[in-house]
């Protein structure tokens, strides 16, 4: 299924600099049939984990993470950028490349001991979903695994997440 997966989505050589090769997987949920076996294959990663909630980091995890949700038969938790959130948050801020960043969660929106599964589109150098997971546990709840539809392995991300089950759906050894 990976070649499949592949084929549908778009890579743009030199953007949004040059050296880089973008993965766009707009063309992937545009075409409703890969939308749909990519659901299916996400889906089939998490379905026998027992999960109470599904996390979508801002914004395309929100996208497979509220179908995946809605598949396990879970709640949906959104991560979010600080000020985004209109109730009580934790935040979790974090070192990028050139500066750093912070994300929120709703402090009520997970409770301690719930099994979690986190999802976002693409896994690059981890930071950002380092920080989710951290956030995550913060709030009490147990990271049972991660899941991104895409995994550039040549940035290492993989490293951070030794102690959780992480699935792609696509990996990319080389830019």
């Amino acid at each position: 299924m990976e070649k499949y997966f592949k084929l549908k989505i778009r890579s743009i050589p030199d953007f949004p600099k040059k050296g880089i090769v973008f993965r766009d997987i707009t063309t992937l949920l545009e075409d409703k049939d890969s939308f749909l076996k990519s659901a299916d294959a996400l889906y089939d990663f998490s379905k026998d984990m027992n999960i109470d909630k599904v996390v979508g980091i801002e914004s395309r995890g929100f996208i497979f993470g509220g179908l995946l949700a809605n598949k396990l038969g879970a709640g949906f938790v959104l991560i979010r950028k600080p000020g985004k959130l209109p109730a009580e948050t934790i935040r979790k801020s974090y070192t990028l490349e050139y500066g750093t960043d912070t994300l929120e969660i709703h402090k009520d929106s997970i409770l301690p001991g719930e099994r979690v599964l986190l999802h976002d589109d693409l896994l690059a150098t981890g930071g950002t979903a380092r920080a989710a997971c951290d956030l995550i546990e913060k709030a009490g709840g147990i990271v049972v695994q991660v899941s991104f539809v895409i995994e550039l392995a040549f940035l290492n991300g993989k490293d951070h997440f030794k102690d959780y089950k992480l699935d792609a759906l696509v990996s990319y050894d080389i830019e």
